[in-house]
């Protein structure tokens, strides 16, 4: 009996140009395996995530987004890049669409090579008391010295711990080894908690805000080169910290330090009662195309 393969994709996502950002393998007519299968072929391509989309109709998609660790309810650049490989193969055909994931529905808009996702508030909790800064710091291998401001754990699907920063302690810190629930003893959230955001501010120019950013989230992927869901709970907390103000563009500078330099841009709605929609765009760029045999 002849071997079986499936079609697959591959994309830089979060990139000003090819081979750089992060990487995504986005693998069709996957949608009726069983987990341990979806799982494998996360495996095989060892990206942060790789994704398994099905179409609905020309503007709705289903997907299912892995680690090599498992399953996760939501991730940013899964959701750009997954919806721009379709619109590519023509399976999605409308400018704005709605990808339905384990987080909920999430709005992309498509233009060109550039992507952004749309999505609603989630947690939000802070500002976390020093005693588990400290601790979360010296995971790092950083102090509390190095922090600069208030600590919160926002997301919009997937939940980060924001820890602002000195910009020298950037390239200071290192890869934690413990997921940050084993760190410190953080409140508790709705979504699941995943890593540690940690940022600087660089500079407030107009309505730009320059941020620095390295993510890490030890047990599922040690560092990410371009967190579009740590993106998106950012602006929540640079919001709560009354740095961010509706309309204004934030945009994060990450995985340098990786050999894989990443922007992403994002900004937020709100209203009188706070923050209504978290937006974070971002480049994706064609790298290979192919077939993967079926676990």
């Amino acid at each position: 009996m002849a071997d079986a393969f499936l079609d697959y994709d591959v994309v830089d996502v979060f990139a000003r140009e090819p081979f750089a950002g992060n990487q995504l393998a986005v693998v069709h007519g996957a949608g009726d395996l069983p987990d341990d299968a979806l799982l494998a072929l996360a495996r095989e391509f060892n990206f942060s995530e790789t994704t398994f989309p099905t179409p609905v109709d020309a503007g709705r998609y289903r997907s299912r987004i892995f680690t090599p660790g498992g399953e996760i309810p939501f991730a940013g650049h899964p959701t750009l890049g997954t919806a721009w490989v379709l619109r590519q193969r023509g399976a999605l055909t409308a400018d704005e669409v709605v990808q339905v994931c384990a987080a909920g529905e999430i709005g992309v808009r498509i233009d060109d090579a550039r992507v952004e996702l749309s999505a609603p508030p989630g947690d939000l909790a802070g500002p976390i008391g020093d005693g588990f800064v400290a601790q979360l710091l010296d995971a790092v291998g950083l102090a509390l010295e190095d922090c600069d401001g208030e600590t919160w754990l926002a997301g919009t699907g997937l939940t980060f711990v924001h820890l602002p920063v000195h910009d020298d302690a950037i390239a200071r810190a290192r890869p934690g080894r413990r997921p940050v629930r084993e760190v410190a003893d953080l409140p508790e959230t709705r979504d699941p908690l995943e890593g540690l955001n940690l940022y600087a501010v660089r500079d407030r120019d107009g309505d730009l805000l320059d941020v620095h950013s390295r993510v890490f989230v030890p047990g599922l992927v040690p560092e990410d080169a371009a967190t579009g869901s740590a993106a998106a709970g950012l602006g929540l907390a640079l919001h709560a910290r009354s740095l961010l103000d509706a309309g204004q563009v934030y945009r994060i500078s990450q995985g340098a330090e990786m050999g894989r330099p990443s922007e992403l841009e994002g900004r937020i709605d709100a209203d009188g009662s706070g923050v209504t929609t978290v937006h974070v765009a971002g480049a994706v760029h064609p790298i290979a195309r192919g077939q993967i045999r079926l676990p």
